[in-house]
């Protein structure tokens, strides 16, 4: 089976699994919903998602998608396998721009586009903090104008959180310290922004926004070149390579797998309550990232890799405005039925998996 093959599979089956949650989908039928980052890993999830209802009997009527993209090659690239689906549409702006976004024909919003690989955060900065600002109010002006707005969704991130004392787990209202004149600040700070944005608009406008902080999100899809532990050490494993770590590996990270998180995307857009972030993540994927390291390793004993560590302890540049531990309290997600199905193991198998020829 050749990869493309096996990874249009392995997306299906995880669609399949958020589809089969006991969500009230219904409430989606014959919308339209306009999408940005649909060429992105979460984002692209949520498109297939949305077109995948269509041929199943959750809906009466069909949904209508548009995705909202910047690099149509990209985009077209990541999504090469719904691109004939005569329920999508393209449109091509870049939410860098301080601009209004043309969505009056549209019933949702989900804004999922953004720079989210810190390795973008020291080269454009700029780049990572507008779309989360200018972006999300372009977007809320522009559902502001629909003749049905029923809700736009916003996908922040656990950055919002700062850095927080050690051991603690992280309900809705816990903020730590976070200094925005950093440069690393741009992602966090750009998502506090857009959320206190979506806020506003419910407040003073009564357009309702949904707010879902994703932790530590991982599966395929992902890119090689990614910069976070749980896209860069399995690449180490699909490449054949030992793992090697330049720190201790001790920070605590909750792993959550996508199909668990994009289920949770849905379950807050659905039932959630507007204006009100929502921590999306696995509580018991819980893993130091050493020992994420080491379980990795461990699910392919054939390949015969190692973890290695080249210092014993982090770098003060790489410990900078970042927690030690980012553990989530679910409790608000779960209070609305949804539950974490995907462990560590099985998830990060399925990822790797589906990258192997």
């Amino acid at each position: 089976m050749i990869q493309a093959e096996r990874m249009r599979i392995t997306r299906q089956q995880d669609v399949a699994d958020v589809i089969g949650r006991d969500l009230p989908w219904q409430k989606l039928a014959g919308s339209r919903v306009f999408i940005t980052g649909g060429g992105g890993f979460l984002g692209g999830y949520l498109v297939r998602t949305l077109l995948a209802l269509n041929s199943s009997r959750e809906l009466d009527r069909a949904i209508r998608v548009t995705v909202l993209i910047r690099n149509a090659a990209k985009a077209r690239s990541n999504l090469m396998d719904v691109l004939n689906d005569p329920h999508l549409e393209w449109r091509q702006a870049d939410l860098s721009d301080i601009s209004k976004v043309d969505a009056a024909d549209s019933n949702y919003v989900i804004h999922a586009a953004s720079q989210a690989s810190p390795r973008f955060y020291g080269c454009d900065p700029v780049g990572t903090l507008l779309p989360n600002a200018v972006g999300t109010a372009a977007l809320l002006e522009g559902l502001r104008a629909s003749s049905d707005p029923r809700g736009m969704l916003f996908v922040s991130s656990s950055e919002v959180y700062g850095d927080v004392p050690r051991s603690q787990s992280l309900h809705e209202c816990a903020y730590g310290i976070l200094n925005p004149t950093e440069t690393r600040a741009c992602y966090a700070e750009g998502k506090r922004f857009g959320e206190a944005l979506c806020a506003a608009w419910y407040h003073q406008y009564k357009l309702p926004t949904f707010i879902v902080r994703p932790f530590h999100t991982y599966g395929p899809g992902l890119q090689e070149n990614d910069g976070r532990v749980f896209a860069d050490f399995p690449f180490n494993v699909i490449r054949g390579e030992d793992i090697v770590m330049n720190s201790d590996g001790s920070p605590r990270r909750a792993f959550c797998y996508v199909s668990d998180a994009i289920a949770g995307v849905f379950t807050v857009l659905l039932k959630g309550e507007p204006a009100v972030p929502y921590n999306v993540a696995n509580d018991a994927g819980e893993l130091s990232v050493y020992e994420l390291a080491q379980l990795l390793v461990s699910l392919y004993p054939e390949k015969r890799l190692s973890v290695v560590r080249r210092q014993s302890a982090p770098s003060a540049s790489q410990v900078k405005g970042i927690s030690s531990e980012l553990l989530p309290d679910t409790a608000r997600l779960r209070a609305l039925g949804w539950r974490a199905t995907v462990d560590p193991a099985s998830g990060f198998r399925r990822m790797i998996d589906a990258y192997l020829a």
